[in-house]
């Protein structure tokens, strides 16, 4: 027998779903993943009453993981559900993990990361289409079978570090942005990548501006936006 069914389309009912599957089997790796800004829009009750908050009302811990396409990509105004500064604004006492991968062997780590630790956390993950298709996010074999996921990923392209004038942190696709005009223009500019956007890592970062000695200005650098500071 062959039956069709059509069910109601809701993305509450569905994230509320896969958070129920998650809570019940905290063994097994639940992923949803919100293509369009209206998914998660309808979504927003879960996201906020139980995704965020149920470990402080309940002391229920949730390793489901998000999936948020972040840019347009040439789709239209509704096709980024990646809302940044919404996932942030709910971020409080440790209740989430907000990332934002670069390369593939960063994703397979944070996925991993997020199944082979006792602790389970909610875990948000910007998701941009066109890493899919660019060689600069592409990872060895050894580099997936080795390793962990960093929090704070320096500039690659960095040969003698006491050359470097400018330190840019920046999250996402901008960052290969960043590097391709650095490279272009030959300047002192190292670029760093803040794979993890809460809990933030204030320290790895730290770190990495240690290597920097010659460095005279700290610039935070997303899309439309930048931050210059003196250090």
């Amino acid at each position: 027998n062959f039956w069709v069914y059509d069910s109601l389309l809701s993305e509450y009912a569905a994230l509320g779903f896969e958070y129920g599957y998650a809570m019940q089997d905290k063994d097994a790796l639940v992923l949803w993943e919100a293509q369009f800004g209206d998914f998660v829009n309808g979504a927003q009750i879960i996201i906020d009453q139980y995704l965020v908050a149920a470990e402080d009302k309940w002391g229920q811990a949730n390793g489901l993981v998000l999936l948020l396409p972040h840019g347009f990509e040439g789709q239209g105004p509704e096709h980024s559900s990646a809302r940044i500064e919404r996932f942030l604004t709910l971020c409080a006492d440790d209740n989430l993990q907000v990332v934002y991968p670069t390369t593939a062997r960063q994703y397979f780590h944070l996925l991993r990361r997020q199944m082979v630790r006792d602790v389970r956390k909610p875990l948000v993950v910007f998701t941009p289409k066109a890493p899919l298709r660019m060689k600069e996010s592409r990872s060895p074999i050894g580099e997936l079978t080795q390793g962990s996921f960093e929090e704070v990923l320096d500039d690659p392209g960095v040969d003698d570090p006491s050359t470097v004038r400018r330190v840019v942190f920046c999250s996402g696709k901008v960052a290969w942005d960043a590097m391709s005009e650095r490279t272009k223009r030959s300047a002192p500019v190292a670029v760093v990548r803040v794979e993890q956007l809460y809990p933030f890592p204030g320290a790895q970062m730290r770190d990495v501006l240690s290597r920097y000695p010659s460095a005279r200005e700290v610039v935070w650098r997303k899309a439309g936006i930048s931050r210059s500071v003196q250090p």
